[in-house]
């Protein structure tokens, strides 16, 4: 893993970090959305919750990672999918929240349908979050 956290940080031309090492070693360990509370969580000690803040707003802003709104109005974060780039990304699909877990994990293969807006609205992006229970819950 740490191979890929590295090259990750070399495709999207960021200078190396043990903060940014560090919480995309995190990422690509886990298979669900995380918080900033579970990043300083698994993290531990070390590492100030700004640097953490900086760090996931680089990594948004480079395409490494996307916001995923909670249902209770907080905010987590997953991987991107090769498709994005600086400035430019493309999550037109569901995501889904364990009820009991609590887990978000992006389902990429389930499309968000095509909704049409009234004349004069202009779509920027599109949430949609299902809840109800993981497999693993199950």
């Amino acid at each position: 893993m740490g191979n890929e956290s590295l090259n990750i940080l070399k495709k999207f031309d960021l200078r190396h970090t043990d903060t940014r090492e560090n919480i995309l070693r995190g990422f690509l360990s886990k298979s669900a959305a995380m918080s900033h509370g579970d990043i300083e969580t698994i993290l531990m000690e070390g590492f100030d919750r700004v640097t953490i803040y900086r760090t996931l707003k680089t990594f948004v802003d480079k395409g490494i990672i996307h916001k995923i709104l909670d249902d209770q109005g907080g905010v987590k974060y997953a991987l991107c999918n090769t498709n994005c780039k600086s400035g430019d990304h493309h999550h037109d699909h569901v995501h889904f929240k364990c009820s009991c877990c609590g887990d978000t994990t992006c389902l990429d293969h389930v499309q968000i349908p095509s909704i049409d807006l009234p004349i004069g609205f202009k779509r920027k992006e599109i949430n949609m979050l299902v809840q109800g229970i993981c497999p693993n819950c199950n």
